[in-house]
């Protein structure tokens, strides 16, 4: 079977090489560079096997790019004090959704007039537009870029609708086609970042609930992640265009 290797990052300006990947089941680190390739060399490594091959990498890359603790160290919360970031951040929030089903959705009566109707009268009087709303009208930033198939699935369209609303609290949502995330090789994680910071990890179970979030903090995976929302955030199209490009291609 083959491993799930996750891109860490590169020390090489963007060229690609030399780089650090990262098994995400054993933990194992993976670096690719240029070969040391001078004999002379070669003679002073100690322990060098057949089949080994000595990689050439620039300290900066491991310490910038490699993990620093064996397992990662992270801190799970309840969806209670998740929802207490959204009143804590200081200037930013900035969300990668990527699945095709959110079961919470599928609960509410939007859902259901949605179904039924096709449309959908919002109401911005929950607690959740409250606190996006108070955010935003202090200068803070509240943005998404969410990711749609081809064809786009039911509660992908719930929530292109659902823009409708949270752009009048002040989001700022956008769209991408996922054709376009496999092709910019971004992660299937689905996650907020909080003043470029503070990673809020969402956990689903098998039936797609939100079960709890794990908090994370680790330099490298903050600057994996913004370096993640920074093409995403390139690539992707405000709703309203994205939404109207699927009405003209209908």
């Amino acid at each position: 079977m083959a491993r799930r290797l996750r891109f860490n990052g590169t020390g090489s300006g963007g060229g690609g090489c030399p780089s650090v990947h990262e098994d995400l089941d054993s933990g194992e680190v993976i670096v690719h560079g240029p070969p040391l390739a001078d004999p002379e060399d070669i003679a002073q490594l100690q322990h060098l096997s057949e089949g080994e091959l000595a990689i050439v990498v620039p300290r900066d890359l491991l310490v910038d790019w490699t993990p620093k603790e064996r397992s990662r160290q992270v801190r799970t919360i309840d969806l209670d004090e998740f929802n207490g970031l959204f009143s804590t951040f200081e200037h930013t929030a900035w969300r990668l959704e990527t699945r095709r089903r959110y079961a919470s959705d599928e609960e509410t009566d939007t859902w259901r007039q949605f179904v039924e109707t096709g449309e959908i009268k919002w109401n911005s009087d929950h607690p959740w537009c409250e606190t996006i709303r108070a955010q935003t009208a202090q200068g803070k930033r509240v943005e998404r870029v969410r990711i749609v198939d081809q064809p786009p699935t039911t509660g992908q369209l719930y929530l292109l609708d659902n823009a409708k609303r949270n752009s009048t609290l002040g989001e700022d949502i956008r769209n991408l086609w996922r054709s376009d995330a496999d092709r910019l090789h971004l992660p299937a994680e689905d996650f907020w970042l909080f003043d470029s910071r503070l990673i809020a990890l969402l956990r689903f179970d098998g039936d797609d609930q939100l079960t709890h979030v794990d908090l994370i903090t680790e330099p490298a995976e903050v600057v994996r992640c913004s370096m993640v929302r920074d093409a995403a955030w390139h690539h992707a199209v405000p709703w309203q265009q994205f939404t109207a490009g699927m009405q003209s291609d209908a």
